[in-house]
């Protein structure tokens, strides 16, 4: 082990992290003062608020980037992170050295840039890289330190600049076009072209049914299944023998089709027939173990196995390597250290034996293209690696599983194979031939240690043997019964997040570090929705699909985003010029650059065309027009003509058919039918459709149509159906809220009403939950009863409620950060910044790191709260308001005496996804 140089006196060490700077203070000890910058320290400015007033009245100033100038960025420090710049510059003065130890990839190297950039130190400056945050890493980096690489930084900046330059060109289009506030991105638009074409697919996809048997066989006195394969000389087809935009055989003449009746028909001839074995394969194999983790590998098998998502894996990966457990988690390459494969290779003989020890040790080909990456893969820490059951005690449950699915991935890559045989037999008799396989495994190799996953949770995982009875080719063999089977074709399975990340990777589009910020992206959008495990598209997606795919092809091009990786990193390498690759981007040849394209079609797209999708004309009916989707601004509707219907929110693309897109404009119709007319109004009642499914509504008649008075609406009941709804039950609706009675004790009145959150009665300020009771149907005991008891969350002043969890003192208020339950879920505070916890994050996993974060991010999005000075008891109103006065004017000469940083400059984020709408879009034109 390298030992390190004579630490300095004072040298101060900045990492990103407050947790990674935790991990490494018990390293460094005593002369080093370790302090995060919480991720990243300046970026592109969001909006005109947040430019320089130098730059204001540029024409590309709502880019943030001058493209005229050698596409040089201006670059701001955001609101939520000025505090802890101020901190790391006063630590910094009282340094006598500065060691950046940010993360080693491309985001880790420009951070380290921007930090010397920002804080302008007058001190020696150390690059620290290191794998893995142990002891021996930390001291090894210290001891050979470098300078910070030009060639990262600069292939990060680029790819900053070209997310912006996309992003905020691209994305008015949607807004002239499509709907206001939506967002295009490199990766994201073509993730979201992805889905959607899979969605096609399944769209124009004919099931077809077939039938088949079922054989049990007996032979060596043991029972087993197989299945019909031919019959009469022709085969039996299967589900990939359809044509899937018709539902027909590709080769009728050689198959045959059996529908239920020939199934039972070839049954009962077969009852008499005599079966033998008429083929015997008998086939060793060999199964190799997967390569260690890469980060994609690591998101699709913690997505398998644990169901995790891609945000969730990577918020454990992160939190597992800053506290020293697990090598740096964002990583192309499968490559494992010398040091680390002596680690495995040691377990694997200690937990396994011998046996299971190949005998050199394994080397996996990386696929990284960009040397200057992080060159191993991800890994336990430290050698000997520490065991699962060692960390149990001090990770949390998720952190536990994905721990041990590294672990045990890392120490199968250095076993043995698996071993076995595959048994394949057909029997025949009858004019019909039976086929089964079977697999035995003679030796388990790293099967003992670890099994890939699949993406199909029905499969069997390449562990299970699949025994058969010993058998021999001209053996006859005995028949019990058979079983006539159904199967109908399936549709291409959806995107899952696991699957939508391998396609990306093995299409080169985009970096696996990337992925998780891409899918939230496309899902906050509202692109793509979950159903289930898998990603389906709206109607909103296919309006962006489509009119970028029509008329801005290339951009969402697979070819020409995935040759924009490589260009990207050529510039990293040297091996490209960055300024002309990205005039060529923007400019282009003869007015043919993204800029120019972009203004163009926002004067020719017809985005009546760009919002419609048709699903065909009706072959008989009343109406003959064409049925389309029409994606609104307010959701999307199908279209006939004069009619339409709104598509209720949970029904996927696939699902509206032409016959299920009549069935909406029939129930819209009906619901241009009144159920009656309201006794007190003479005002129709109707039960209409809308995007969150059915609701009554009390109309109008002709005489208010002058008033400015809203037609009232109602919601159903939890568990209500449209068809069961009477007049008398939509009148009873509409009546909400209504009095249940007058409390005997408060003489308030007690209400009853049916709320966002469900139905609930209501007494003064105190409120209760109905649950499962309606509040058409309460009675005045029930309330009585309900109020009286303790009240258990909801509307209403409680007493305060005690933290769910309390963490350390903010670095940025140094008031301690409270997990708290909020009216809308829990949330973080710190005393100034409040911040919900992300989709999919439970309370148990939140970490002081995340919460800090968290909090970060919400103050860098949130303008600085000004600060309340509290009056002195004795002084007068005058003597106050000059104070605010003099305080503003103090404030306002600042802010504009202070110098905006004009520097090449590198993204916080992934990819540039919405620039906010400061002005009209004519005036960025």
């Amino acid at each position: 082990m390298a030992k390190a140089e004579k630490p300095a006196k004072n040298a101060l060490v900045i990492v990103e992290s407050p947790a990674k700077a935790r991990t490494i203070s018990k390293y460094l000890g005593a002369g080093y003062t370790v302090e995060a910058s919480i991720g990243h320290v300046r970026d592109l400015p969001h909006g005109a608020k947040e430019l320089p007033e130098q730059y204001k009245n540029e024409e590309w100033s709502y880019l943030g980037v001058n493209v005229n100038e050698n596409f040089d960025p201006v670059y701001i420090v955001p609101a939520g992170k000025k505090a802890q710049v101020t901190k790391l510059k006063k630590l910094l003065k009282e340094a006598d050295e500065l060691y950046l130890a940010t993360d080693e990839d491309r985001e880790g190297e420009a951070i380290s840039w921007h930090l010397q950039e920002l804080l302008q130190p007058k001190v020696p400056v150390h690059r620290l890289v290191f794998h893995e945050i142990t002891k021996e890493a930390i001291m090894t980096a210290l001891a050979s330190p470098r300078q910070i690489d030009d060639g990262l930084v600069r292939a990060q900046e680029t790819r900053r600049i070209l997310d912006r330059l996309y992003g905020y060109e691209v994305s008015p289009l949607l807004w002239y076009k499509v709907r206001p506030r939506l967002s295009a991105g490199r990766v994201q638009s073509v993730a979201v072209r992805l889905i959607v074409e899979r969605e096609r697919e399944r769209m124009a996809f004919h099931s077809a049914t077939y039938w088949d048997l079922v054989g049990t066989f007996i032979a060596d006195g043991k029972k087993f299944n197989a299945v019909l394969t031919e019959a009469d000389g022709q085969k039996i087809p299967s589900g990939k023998d359809f044509d899937t935009t018709n539902g027909k055989l590709k080769n009728p003449g050689v198959m045959l089709l059996l529908d239920e009746a020939g199934a039972n028909g070839l049954l009962e001839r077969l009852q008499s027939a005599q079966f033998s074995v008429e083929t015997l394969e008998n086939k060793p194999y060999t199964n190799k173990p997967a390569a260690p983790f890469t980060t994609s590998t690591l998101q699709q098998e913690a997505n398998r196995k644990l169901g995790f998502t891609a945000r969730h894996t990577m918020r454990i990966a992160q939190s597992l390597y800053e506290n020293g457990h697990i090598t740096y988690m964002r990583t192309d390459s499968t490559n494992l250290a010398e040091v680390a494969i002596d680690a495995a290779r040691d377990l694997v003989k200690s937990e396994y034996g011998a046996d299971y020890l190949p005998e050199k040790p394994r080397v996996y080909a990386s696929k990284v293209k960009n040397a200057q990456e992080a060159h191993e893969a991800i890994r336990p820490a430290g050698h000997p690696f520490q065991k699962p059951e060692a960390l149990k005690g001090t990770l949390n449950n998720d952190e536990f599983r994905l721990f041990e699915l590294i672990w045990k991935r890392t120490i199968a890559s250095q076993m043995a194979d698996a071993r076995g045989f595959r048994i394949a037999i057909t029997l025949a008799g009858g004019g019909a031939k039976f086929y089964v396989s079977g697999k035995t495994i003679e030796f388990p190799g790293f099967l003992r240690a670890y099994v890939e996953g699949s993406d199909d949770p029905d499969a069997e995982l390449a562990d299970r043997e699949t025994l058969l009875p010993s058998m021999k080719q001209g053996q006859p063999v005995d028949k019990d019964l058979f079983e006539p089977k159904s199967h109908t074709t399936q549709p291409p399975s959806r995107f899952s997040e696991a699957s939508l990340t391998r396609s990306l990777e093995e299409m080169g589009i985009g970096r696996p570090s990337t992925y998780a910020s891409i899918i939230d992206t496309i899902l906050d959008r509202e692109y793509v929705f979950k159903k289930g495990t898998a990603l389906a598209p709206t109607w909103l997606g296919f309006a962006v699909a489509k009119l970028l795919e029509e008329h801005l092809p290339n951009l969402v091009d697979y070819q020409f985003t995935a040759k924009m990786e490589d260009d990207l990193d050529a510039i990293s390498r040297g091996e490209a010029e960055q300024n002309a690759y990205l005039k060529e981007f923007y400019f282009g040849h003869n007015e043919h650059g993204l800029k120019e394209t972009v203004q163009a079609k926002i004067k020719d797209v017809d985005a009546r065309v760009v919002n419609s999708i048709s699903l065909g004309k009706p072959e008989s009916g009343e109406f003959q027009d064409d049925v389309v989707v029409r994606v609104g601004r307010y959701g999307p509707f199908v279209e006939q003509g004069e009619r339409r219907g709104s598509i209720p929110s949970d029904l996927a693309p696939d699902e509206v058919t032409l016959t299920k897109a009549l069935e909406l404009l029939e129930k819209a119709a009906l619901g241009d039918e009144p159920l009656g007319s309201d006794p007190e109004t003479g005002r129709p009642v109707f039960i209409k459709t809308g995007r969150f499914g059915d609701y009554v509504q009390l109309g109008l008649l002709e005489a208010d149509e002058d008033s400015k008075e809203k037609p009232k609406n109602a919601s159903l009941m939890k568990g209500m159906q449209a068809g069961d709804v009477t007049l008398e039950i939509a009148l009873k609706l509409l009546s909400l809220p209504r009095e249940v009675g007058v409390h005997p004790e408060s003489k308030e009145p007690i209400i009853a009403q049916n709320g966002r959150f469900g139905p609930y009665i209501k007494c003064g300020a105190d409120t209760r939950s109905l649950g499962d009771v309606s509040p058409l149907d309460v009675t005045m005991e029930q309330s009585i009863t309900l109020l009286s008891q303790p009240k258990t969350g909801g509307r209403g002043r409680a007493a305060p409620k005690e933290p769910i969890k309390t963490f350390d003192a903010s670095p940025v208020t140094e008031e301690p950060i409270k997990l708290l339950e909020g009216r809308y879920g829990p949330y973080l505070t710190d005393g100034q910044s409040n911040a919900s916890l992300p989709k999919g994050v439970t309370v148990e996993e939140v970490t002081f790191d995340q919460a800090v974060i968290l909090l970060a991010e919400r103050a860098a999005k949130s303008p600085p709260k000004k600060k309340k000075k509290a009056a002195k008891k004795k002084a007068t109103a005058k003597t106050a308001t000059a104070k605010k006065a003099t305080a503003k004017k103090a404030a306002k000469k600042k802010t504009t005496t202070k110098k905006a940083t004009k520097k090449k400059s590198t993204s916080a984020g992934a990819e540039e996804a919405k620039p906010k709408k400061e002005k009209p879009i004519k005036d960025k034109w």
